[in-house]
């Protein structure tokens, strides 16, 4: 069973999250929104004995664990070590060597493991996805496009895929096509935005774009979440958007033009806050 361990990083300045994913096996299968696997009885489980000797961690393993500990050089070395073992083709282990250098911000060398994984295997969609996260990180939006693209296309169902192309989309300042993928994104996944890996590094700096909040607040109202909605347009509000008749003329936003904290917030947007 194949399934998808997200290493997570928030692009500075924005506090979306821009995921860089791994397929691991033994987890859940749907990458974005994980089934319960359970049933209501218990598989059993074997028991060691004091005579038993405990199986030896393989280089694999001990890497994941050193990934789990965000000790990303140690965690290189012992996938780079797997990979001399024998698994120069097993594509899974360069994406994970791939994301162990992306975490120490070595872009080059990232990247030239996210393409050893994919000659290995060229529908590894998180491999594609991972690629463009190393361009967008080097603030080369345009260049990571192609890449998220690629990923969509082999995984249409992938909201973190959906959600990073929103973002360089957002950086090259095309609004709508970024909203439409924020959309996307939040349809396959509703809690896309405020999902965490158990495991990973988050980096989260407050938001500066006082645009990019009020997108937001309009991707929720169109979904019909005024909560959100109305969360993201205070914070467009607090960052410095003052265009109160943009929000008024918005198709979007009189959806939710009824909606008591939409109408109060309007009545009294709270005043910009100062760094």
């Amino acid at each position: 069973m194949k399934s998808t361990l997200r290493t997570q990083l928030v692009i500075a300045g924005f506090g979306l999250t821009l995921a860089i994913t791994c397929s691991l096996p033994g987890l859940a299968q749907d990458p974005v929104n994980p089934q319960d696997t359970s049933t209501s009885q218990a598989p059993a489980t074997e028991q060691t004995t004091a005579t038993e000797k405990p199986h030896p961690l393989t280089l694999e393993e001990r890497a994941d664990i050193f990934m789990a500990r965000k000790s990303y050089d140690d965690a290189a070395d012992y996938y780079y070590r797997a990979l001399k073992q024998g698994n120069f083709k097993n594509s899974l282990l360069w994406n994970k060597l791939g994301i162990a250098y992306q975490n120490q911000l070595k872009y080059k060398n990232s990247r030239n493991a996210y393409k050893k994984a994919l000659r290995l295997n060229r529908e590894y969609a998180e491999a594609w996805n991972n690629m463009g996260t190393t361009y967008f990180m080097q603030k080369k939006p345009k260049k990571s496009v192609k890449y998220y693209r690629k990923a969509i296309e082999l995984n249409p169902d992938n909201a973190t895929f959906h959600l990073n192309l929103g973002i360089s989309c957002y950086q090259m300042k095309k609004y709508s096509e970024a909203v439409e993928q924020y959309r996307a994104a939040l349809m396959i996944d509703p809690n896309v935005l405020f999902r965490r890996s158990h495991v990973g590094t988050v980096m989260q700096t407050r938001g500066t774009d006082t645009q990019f909040y009020f997108y937001l607040a309009k991707v929720f109202a169109s979904l019909g979440r005024p909560e959100e909605a109305v969360r993201y347009l205070r914070r467009a509000f607090e960052d410095g958007f003052t265009d109160q008749k943009k929000v008024e003329k918005d198709a979007d936003f009189q959806k939710i033009s009824k909606y008591p904290a939409f109408v109060e917030l309007m009545k009294n947007p709270p005043v910009p806050l100062k760094d």
